[in-house]
């Protein structure tokens, strides 16, 4: 079985599909080993707890800088042997430390097609702002493998959703999460079945 850690700041609603999908058996050879947190109230570790699920919690004040943080954090992960590590709404940006312990084992969700729409402030409510804004008619979700850039690294799975005349950010937003949740368990799962081959950039889906 494949172990996975699941890294949430917010309310975890990724991470509830993630959840779902293991209890249901749509990821395939894994399991949600851990659910860690850099904010002591975030409602994801509650959601982790209420499934029997171990969580992590570092105070980021107790560390004299973000390559501490991570460093420690990272020793936390090899030590439970984590074989993919995915952000759920993980408002921070992982140091180099953290993100070469585990190069080709880190996975994102971003709410747009990208390399469209992606990088610094580019989350949230933002991203469906500034897709309205330029007036795009096709948008939808990417996960993808973490590099050190922000949003640039091998997608895996993308999926496209309409963006429909008088949408508001929060209607786009609320139809392209319904297609996250499909997007994450699927990339997830290919993962745990040893279905994804990095060759440079892209990335091979095997049969």
């Amino acid at each position: 079985m494949k172990k996975i850690a699941v890294f949430a700041s917010g309310g975890g609603t990724n991470l509830q599909a993630l959840i779902d999908a293991v209890d249901k058996g749509e990821i395939k050879n894994g399991i949600i080993e851990i659910v860690f947190s850099n904010k002591k109230d975030a409602f994801a570790l509650e959601r982790a707890k209420k499934h029997g699920i171990p969580v992590l919690y570092l105070d980021p004040k107790e560390f004299k800088n973000r390559e501490a943080y991570d460093c420690e954090l990272a020793a936390k992960m090899n030590s439970l042997k984590i074989d993919l590590v995915c952000l759920a709404g993980y408002m921070k940006i992982l140091t180099k430390g953290f993100m070469e312990n585990f190069k080709g084992k880190i996975m994102n969700i971003h709410p747009a097609l990208l390399p469209s729409f992606g990088g610094e402030g580019m989350h949230g409510m933002h991203v469906h702002e500034a897709v309205i804004y330029h007036g795009v008619k096709i948008s939808g979700c990417t996960v993808h493998f973490v590099d050190c850039g922000t949003d640039t690294g091998p997608i895996i799975v993308q999926k496209t959703v309409p963006v429909e005349e008088g949408d508001t950010p929060e209607m786009l937003q609320k139809r392209i999460l319904t297609f996250e949740y499909l997007a994450y368990k699927e990339a997830v799962n290919l993962f745990c079945q040893d279905k994804l081959v990095l060759e440079g950039r892209k990335v091979k889906i095997l049969k």
